[in-house]
């Protein structure tokens, strides 16, 4: 029925990974299986035999799904079945995306779609760093077009070991955790987080992973060679003008030269120049002639790039006039929006990034429900790429993956930097509009949400700051370029764009990739040292503005009280159906979040105004208040009896006020002195050890009158009404029905 052909690839600690092929999915271009102990993923390629009229490009569509079914469990939500991806499933398929594009040929422009499912899961195994290696393998078993393999895998340092593909319970005490995508021969694209570590370590990182990765790419070879795809299909998807694009380069190469050489730092201004020399350029042509404008559009863009490559490498002239290692202008603000909790502007040159923090609860907490992952997040932050940012005349749709990506790049730069839960005890959502944008945006994001934690009063252990290099390198000579803080053209004209963010003491976050082969490691070590050096600069920008965390919060910011409550006072606090609880916060206008944590009652009160935070707490503290013999207490009348009046001390906790006990002089009816309602001071006289009652006094607390004489003993009839009282109290009257004995 199928013919099975499986490679393994042995990870070298007992571990292994297999591929195998022929089973499953054998009517796609290209389907591989990949196991690792119980995960297992199911790649698949397909790709169209045919481009589309008027595609210049590769249009590659990478998706990644996990399946709840592979941990045997069931979405969420109504419609309990696999909805949109989650922002995972959305970075892992960025992720394979960017190791797989830049390997298909330039020419090849068929619809082609990479999907990798997650049908069987092991909690302990993430499968991020698997599925790069399943997609390139079931493009390896196809016919499609495509200069692999690859291989992605995660690589940690823990106790200052490098490790391959660590479990996720051993990521925990990683310093160092990053995704390294390469050929045999090259290194494709690296993204990761780090807790302050130094360049060099950053480096031996991306070594280490490079050698697994050959490992990878090698048994993926011979998986190949035995199914027999060695030979890829023949396709003919450009039409070529040799004629044309001589005539475009000899035309346009100088004026386009001399437009990039005028060193304009305004993008529209020096666009619009280009763009006129392109128009020119057409001029030349009528209705009548026969010209192929979409080749025209190409072989332009070419001579542009080629342009601008060479200014930077033969003068060492950036478009905008910048030496390589030259960052463009800054300023900064904070508290631009004063109803905010926090608030920054970062700007650096045209790229501009109004960032906010906002402040809440646990009830705020994202909540996560992932096939591998659940629980709640308490720190998040947010991208928003709008299109007027880049002067764009189209609509905002929804969050793309790109928003997504950027957003998290931002997040792992800064997560480490966050207080600990004893010093925070607040949810934090910070969102970065980018309102201009040329070039590291991303970037952007880190500084302004940096300013804007400080301006918020959020104590970061350090601030952070990011910074994008470039690279443009020469396939003739030896010759090479590092920028510093590249522009939107150099991203797109050059050959890396490797982010960097940091502290002043080390690297926290990175995200790079390569669109060059054979980039030496001296290079990287020379672009890594060069971006340490631009980050401490972005930095001490930053510190004239703000240099640490504000003091205090805002005077409108929401404030948070956590006390800690024995286990057993939870239930009192909470009380039945949630009434004490609701009835507290509603008095309060506070939110308060009661949960166990190791044992003991977490209490957190939530509020805009210190006054309310204030009486909830008291409440509260009243609520779990041991009564103390001998201790005044400020008590409420709950019921009037003839022989007295049951008087709530504290919460949930009522005694009697003998008759006897409320005045010096005899009183001959309660309500001539206590009516129901009353407030009054009382001292708490004993506790009975067996029953729990309270037995209250008033008369205590009054002077004794001059010359006071004790009255005689109480008639039988009297200790037989009290009796009956005491007998009352501990079955209940109706207003106390179902209270505790000495509550």
């Amino acid at each position: 029925m199928y013919k099975l052909i499986e490679k393994t690839i042995d990870l070298g600690d007992g571990r292994s990974i297999t591929l195998e092929t022929g089973k499953l999915a054998k009517q796609a271009d290209g389907s591989v299986l990949l196991k690792s102990g119980n995960t297992m993923l199911l790649a698949t390629v397909v790709s169209a035999k045919e481009a589309k009229e008027d595609v210049d490009f590769m249009p590659l569509s990478v998706d990644y799904k996990e399946k709840y079914a592979s941990l045997g469990r069931f979405p969420g939500g109504f419609l309990k079945r696999e909805a949109r991806p989650s922002d995972y499933e959305v970075l892992i398929a960025r992720l394979v995306d960017r190791a797989l594009r830049p390997l298909f040929p330039e020419d090849y422009h068929a619809d082609t779609f990479v999907t990798i499912n997650l049908v069987s899961a092991d909690s302990e195994t993430m499968p991020d760093a698997l599925a790069g290696l399943a997609a390139s393998a079931a493009l390896a078993v196809s016919d499609v077009p495509f200069a692999g393999p690859i291989s992605e895998v995660r690589v940690a340092r823990i106790g200052g070991d490098f490790k391959i593909n660590p479990t996720i319970s051993e990521l925990e005490d990683a310093d160092l955790d990053m995704i390294v995508a390469a050929t045999y021969d090259n290194i494709l694209m690296v993204e990761g987080e780090m807790r302050e570590v130094a360049e060099e370590v950053m480096l031996k990182a991306i070594e280490f992973a490079h050698e697994e990765i050959r490992k990878h790419c090698k048994v993926q070879m011979e998986l190949a060679e035995e199914v027999g795809a060695t030979v890829k299909r023949e396709y003919d998807h450009e039409e070529k003008d040799e004629e044309l694009k001589k005539k475009v380069w000899d035309e346009t190469y100088d004026k386009i030269y001399k437009v990039v050489s005028e060193k304009i730092a305004d993008k529209k201004v020096r666009s619009e120049k280009v763009d006129i020399i392109k128009e020119e350029f057409m001029s030349q042509y009528t209705e009548e002639d026969e010209v192929n404008e979409a080749l025209v559009n190409k072989y332009f863009h070419d001579t542009h790039k080629e342009a601008a490559r060479r200014l930077v490498l033969d003068e060492k002239v950036r478009l905008d006039g910048r030496k390589t290692d030259e960052i463009r202008p800054i300023w900064c603000e904070v508290d631009p929006l004063p109803a905010a909790h926090g608030s920054a502007i970062f700007t650096r040159g045209e790229t501009q990034s109004l960032t906010t923090v906002t402040l809440g609860t646990k009830l705020d907490q994202k909540m996560i429900d992932e096939v591998l992952f659940q629980g709640t997040e308490k720190f998040v932050l947010h991208y928003n790429f709008p299109p007027f940012s880049t002067g764009d005349a189209r609509p905002a749709r929804g969050t793309s993956r790109r928003e997504v990506g950027h957003g998290k790049l931002a997040h792992r730069a800064m997560k480490n930097m966050m207080p600990d839960e004893e010093h925070n005890p607040y949810a934090i959502r910070v969102v970065s509009d980018i309102l201009e944008s040329n070039g590291s945006s991303s970037m952007a994001t880190v500084c302004a949400g940096t300013l804007a934690l400080m301006d918020a009063g959020i104590k970061i252990s350090k601030p952070v700051s990011g910074i994008a290099m470039g690279l443009i390198t020469d396939k003739d000579s030896d010759k090479y370029a590092v920028l510093s803080d590249i522009l939107g053209d150099e991203d797109h004209l050059g050959d890396m764009d490797f982010k960097v963010t940091g502290t002043k003491d080390g690297i926290t976050a990175t995200q790079m990739d390569i669109k060059v082969d054979g980039l030496p490691y001296e290079v990287l070590a020379e672009a890594l040292e060069q971006a340490r050096q631009g980050r401490l600069h972005i930095l001490s920008k930053m510190e004239e503005v703000i240099a640490e965390p504000a003091a205090d919060l805002k005077p409108h910011a929401p404030r948070i009280e956590k006390i800690i409550v024995a286990k057993d006072m939870i239930g009192a606090i909470i009380g039945p159906g949630g009434k004490v609880i609701q009835e507290i916060q509603a008095e309060t206008e506070t939110t308060i979040v009661v949960e166990e944590v190791n044992g003991m009652g977490v209490v957190d009160i939530f509020g805009e105004n210190l006054e309310g935070i204030t009486k909830a707490l008291n409440w509260i503290n009243k609520i779990i208040e041991v009564p103390e013999i001998g201790k005044t207490y400020k008590g409420k009348v709950v019921s009037v009896v003839n022989f007295g009046a049951f008087v709530e001390i504290l919460p949930g906790k009522e005694g009697l006020l003998h008759i006897s006990e409320i005045e010096w002089r005899k009183i001959n009816a309660v309500e001539d002195v206590l009516k129901e309602g009353d407030e009054v001071e009382v001292k708490l006289l004993d506790i009975d050890p067996k029953s729990g009652k309270f037995k209250l006094s008033r008369k205590a607390l009054l002077p004794k009158p001059e010359g006071y004489q004790e009255p005689p003993p109480r008639h039988s009839g009297g200790d037989r009404r009290s009796d009956r009282g005491d007998r009352r109290h501990d079955r209940g009257d109706n207003r106390n029905r179902g209270r505790k004995p000495g509550r």
